[in-house]
């Protein structure tokens, strides 16, 4: 992805970012690819792969590890 990201939402838990402790979901990303996309809720689609992850957002496109 390119350009600047908004982060409206919690790309692990799918909730509202600016509500709620993230805490448990910010430890977990450091193990996890994301589950939600964070700029519009819509669960990604998530290939594990040996030497990473992609998540792929079907408006907002592609993240990698």
């Amino acid at each position: 992805m390119t350009g600047a990201v908004t982060t409206a939402w919690c790309d692990r838990c799918g909730e509202a970012a600016a509500t709620g402790d993230h805490a448990a979901c910010h430890r977990a990303r450091e193990l996890e690819p994301p589950r939600f996309c964070p700029q519009c809720r819509r669960r990604m689609k998530v290939q594990i792969l040996p030497a990473g992850w992609t998540a792929t957002c079907v408006e907002h496109g592609d993240r990698h590890s």
